[in-house]
């Protein structure tokens, strides 16, 4: 039960996987491969397979070391030659900085998972810093986008989209302070959890229940899961070590 997180990050992943072999293609905005790609189907099957490996190593015990780490190759591969050059092109374009920080979230989830099975202390660290900061741009998001946000609120929920727009834009940014404070690290870490599962009951889980699902909505659901799992991974890390 201490490393739950470590499983549902790696459960996640594989999903992730799942969705590329079963689509042939990959993640959509969240892997921006041009579709002139030579081999490009190919590469997503491969790719696919390799996320779907990893996740369920992540998930047994002599193999979540290297599930974890070629986990947080593939998140920051995705970082370094999807999203970088988007960000060279368009610098000052903060959704494109909000799509690094998706992987980059993801590739500092598998950082810490890594460091929670070999106990590095130090990858660990370099990790939470990596997935504070990927929280402010994330709540920076909310705050300039709030319109678009507050269009995936539930009609229903009160008091109404723009609040909680910006109300989870807010969350996001005091979580990512702590985890970089230390302050109330731990508490925050576990809120932004228990927050990324409502989004995933409240927003994204009605996607495939509303009809025939589609691989956006796949994808989406995926995503969310992986960084409930990553922010579930980053809790358990700040747990007190036992004497």
């Amino acid at each position: 039960m201490r490393n739950l997180g470590l499983h549902v990050y790696g459960l996640a992943a594989a999903a992730l996987g799942a969705i590329a072999l079963a689509w042939g293609d990959f993640a959509l905005v969240w892997q921006p491969v041009p579709a002139d790609l030579p081999g490009r189907t190919i590469l997503a099957y491969v790719t696919g397979a390799l996320l779907l490996l990893a996740g369920l190593a992540v998930n047994w015990k002599r193999t979540a070391r290297y599930g974890a780490a070629v986990l947080t190759v593939l998140f920051m591969l995705d970082v370094l030659l999807l999203h970088g050059p988007l960000v060279a092109a368009r610098p000052f374009n903060l959704g494109v900085w909000g799509g690094v920080g998706e992987q980059l979230a993801l590739a500092a989830g598998g950082a810490i998972a890594y460091a929670s099975v070999t106990g590095s202390q130090d990858i660990a660290r370099i990790g939470r810093i990596a997935f504070g900061l990927c929280l402010l741009v994330f709540g920076a998001e909310h705050f300039r986008y709030a319109a678009e946000t507050s269009a995936m609120v539930p009609k229903w929920l009160p008091p109404g989209g723009i609040f909680w727009a910006y109300a989870t834009g807010a969350a996001h940014v005091a979580a990512g302070l702590a985890i970089l404070s230390g302050i109330q690290a731990r508490l925050a870490a576990v809120l932004l959890t228990a927050m990324f599962a409502i989004f995933a009951v409240l927003v994204h889980a009605p996607l495939l229940l509303a009809g025939a699902p589609s691989h956006l909505h796949w994808v989406m659901n995926a995503m969310n899961l992986a960084l409930t799992g990553a922010a579930w991974v980053v809790a358990d890390s700040l747990r007190p070590q036992p004497r």
